[in-house]
């Protein structure tokens, strides 16, 4: 994520602007299959619905009956190789030897991490199809396939996030437990280890901003974030705004959502006012309430997101993770 300037845009007065709410109304109505999964109880969510929903609203040229298909042959594929009467952690290793394994039921082809686009500036490279058809993937589209695949299988896994990263985690009946599963290298990873290289605060955990299993509404607000990013690309305020507030009404410390919020009243104050008068003395009389409060309330949401434990990531921690990329990129002779 980068910042623009006002105090600000991430890229990725509590009362709502008044001037804001009527657009909401119209960019919301073509969010209808999102926001029925949101809907749902906890029970009745699908993650793939989810996942497909949002893929389709950034690409409606998304075949949704080919990737569902997709699925189910992985399905298949990891029931395969899931024993006589098995544990919840023996179905759990079959599908992480399916997808991260080499052997005949992925056709000695298994599911890696693409190096060729570490930071996930190509959004076609977060869909499910893309990533399906490539088995290259990226910090949301590996472990979107994984919780997908779980929850079809019956186990008890949930999204979760940390500063720009989604992982999954798994809840071990034997260990009594909950297990992160680090979707982007097929194996376990503790809680420690994340918060050391994404720099997680420790007021953001105690104020269960990361590394929580996410209900499964919330995890639907975290597969919105894709989309809550679309939104921003096309500078359309009003329809990432109602997505945000989608998440938001999901889980009120979801930290990507109140960033995308904020941005979203970057963009509104940018289109509605600086755009015509880049001289802030320059506004008329009757634009100075909208002016003032728009510009409040894109400086309350990044102080709310700030007051749990929300921190900007810095150029050193960007240059550490693609010294890393270097690194494995060298180490697989790319």
């Amino acid at each position: 994520m980068g910042r623009w300037a006002s105090r600000r845009w991430i890229e990725w007065a509590w009362g709502v602007c008044l001037f804001a709410l009527a657009p909401l109304t119209l960019a919301a109505s073509d969010l209808s299959p999102l926001r029925a999964q949101f809907q749902l109880p906890d029970d009745r969510v699908d993650y793939a619905t989810a996942k497909l929903a949002v893929n389709s609203i950034i690409d409606p040229s998304t075949d949704t009956a080919a990737v569902r298909r997709q699925l189910d042959q992985w399905e298949r594929a990891v029931r395969g190789n899931v024993p006589a009467t098995p544990t919840a952690r023996q179905v759990l290793d079959a599908l992480l030897k399916t997808l991260y394994v080499p052997g005949e039921w992925n056709q000695d082809k298994p599911f890696t991490y693409d190096l060729s686009d570490p930071l996930g500036k190509n959004p076609k490279n977060k869909q499910l199809a893309t990533y399906l058809a490539t088995r290259k993937g990226n910090c949301v589209s590996m472990p979107t396939l994984f919780v997908i695949l779980g929850q079809r299988l019956g186990l008890t896994v949930a999204l979760a996030t940390a500063p720009n990263h989604l992982l999954v985690k798994f809840a071990d009946d034997e260990q009594q437990m909950w297990l992160n599963i680090e979707a982007t290298a097929g194996g376990f990873k503790y809680d420690s280890s994340y918060q050391r290289e994404t720099g997680i605060t420790e007021t953001a955990l105690n104020n269960g901003l990361y590394l929580r299993p996410l209900l499964p509404h919330e995890g639907v607000g975290a597969i919105a974030g894709t989309l809550m990013e679309h939104y921003g690309e096309k500078k359309d305020a009003d329809a990432l705004m109602a997505v945000a507030d989608l998440a938001l009404a999901a889980n009120s410390k979801d930290p990507v959502a109140m960033i995308w919020k904020a941005n979203a009243y970057y963009i509104q104050t940018d289109q509605r006012i600086r755009s015509k008068y880049p001289n802030a003395a320059d506004v008329p009389p009757e634009l100075h309430d909208e002016y003032w409060c728009l510009s409040q309330e894109n400086l309350a949401w990044f102080a709310k997101a700030e007051s749990l434990g929300w921190t900007q990531k810095t150029p050193e921690q960007e240059a550490s993770y693609l010294q890393s990329i270097q690194r494995e990129r060298a180490k697989r002779g790319q």
